[in-house]
């Protein structure tokens, strides 16, 4: 027998998890279908290589699904400033002084406690899979493939690739950048490839916990650090963090090939020099950048979210927090359907969703655009100009704070 369900959410990752978990806690019977098998946290493990800067308002979001505890529980570091400079060197710099080149974001001139946490993905996918057990109406499938989607004027069927099958009145697309149901909805994506790749690395460092996470500009790329947890006892005065380093591929390249002695001195002298002593890189891995926007978020009964709906350079750290608001805005919208008897897939309310979430992705991803062709050049004219602008924020605290206020998702 076919198990039919209110709404098939394809994708088990942090947006899909959360608004699975959202979904459930209102009372949707929901399937929750992934290919990988369900994440495991290991206490006391090396931290994974994939890190998200989680702003207040997703924090709020999580609290909500009552995944936020655990999510402490396992390992989150809470940042309170957040710094961004111009490292570049031209001799327009020493025209400039030095504070110009500089902006910096308080919490406490927020008047808030933090500005967000750096948490690993497996954690905080694993607390959304551990909340979204706890929801009896919620039916999860690991280590599932959906293999076709057959849409009528009723339902969606998706044949899996275990030889069953499921019925939903709407399918969430959640399965990332590749999404296979954007595929088999027939919605089609806009891409731009940047010259940049960028490489990240997670790394002991000596010191206590940084409460900061900074971007130092260069040319060829920003070098960025986030803050993670103690390395506890086993490394005493150690604590671990994330390297981003951004640069041309063929760059990159070269550092994953070096040995760790070699790459660590070529990460000390790449970096600025707020970068504390390096003790040791445990792992290392690079993946292009790209800009993509699905053509459409809706297609019949199947909706985009997250990743399978936009992603975008990575720069700010605002890709998971943009598919977290997705989350909240569809469920909102669903939970408003359903209690005006609405048919979940009904064009105008689809339609209503992509028309409040397409103008805030594109406006965020104009502002990584800017962000990186500003920073990413030599030419004299822009070098004074992104100076300039740096000065402008740094001088203009209420200006400064507003965007604060906007990337932490209060605003």
């Amino acid at each position: 027998m076919t198990q039919a369900f209110d709404i098939a959410v394809v994708g088990a990752g942090m947006v899909g998890a959360a608004l699975a978990t959202g979904l459930g806690r209102n009372g949707f019977r929901v399937a929750l279908i992934d290919f990988a098998d369900a994440p495991e946290f290991v206490p006391g493990s090396t931290p994974d290589i994939r890190v998200s800067a989680l702003s207040a308002g997703s924090e709020r979001y999580l609290q909500n699904l009552k995944a936020w505890d655990t999510v402490l529980a396992m390992r989150a570091t809470p940042y309170r400033r957040l710094a961004v400079w111009d490292q570049s060197s031209h001799p327009l710099t020493r025209l400039l002084p030095k504070p110009l080149a500089r902006v910096e974001f308080n919490a406490n001139k927020l008047g808030a406690s933090h500005l967000g946490h750096i948490v690993e993905n497996s954690v905080t996918q694993a607390a959304l899979w551990q909340a979204a057990i706890t929801q009896p109406n919620i039916t999860l499938m690991p280590g599932v493939a959906v293999t076709n989607l057959i849409q009528n004027n009723n339902h969606a069927q998706l044949d899996l690739d275990n030889a069953t099958a499921i019925t939903a009145t709407l399918v969430v697309g959640a399965d990332g950048a590749q999404s296979r149901m954007r595929d088999l909805a027939g919605i089609g994506v806009t891409r731009s490839q940047y010259d940049q790749q960028a490489m990240v690395m997670s790394v002991r460092y000596r010191g206590a916990v940084e409460d900061i996470t900074w971007q130092g500009f260069l040319p060829s790329g920003p070098r960025a650090f986030l803050p993670l947890h103690t390395a506890g006892e086993e490394f005493p005065g150690e604590s671990w963090g994330s390297l981003v380093w951004y640069d041309a591929p063929a760059r990159l390249a070269q550092l994953k090939a070096m040995p760790t002695e070699q790459l660590m001195a070529e990460i000390q002298q790449g970096f600025p020099q707020q970068l504390p002593e390096l003790t040791h890189i445990d792992t290392r891995a690079s993946f292009p950048i790209a800009r993509q926007h699905a053509k459409h978020y809706y297609q019949n009964r199947v909706v985009l979210a997250g990743d399978a709906a936009h992603t975008i350079n990575p720069l700010a750290g605002q890709g998971v927090n943009l598919g977290f608001q997705d989350a909240q805005c569809l469920q909102q919208l669903l939970i408003v359907a359903r209690n005006n008897s609405t048919d979940l897939a009904d064009p105008a309310l689809l339609s209503q969703y992509e028309n409040q979430r397409r103008p805030a992705n594109r406006r965020m991803m104009l502002a990584m655009d800017a962000f990186y062709h500003l920073f990413s050049n030599r030419v004299p004219p822009l070098h004074l100009l992104r100076n300039l602008g740096l000065g402008a924020a740094q001088a203009l605290p209420f200006a400064r704070n507003r965007v604060a206020r906007y990337a932490m998702g209060l605003d």
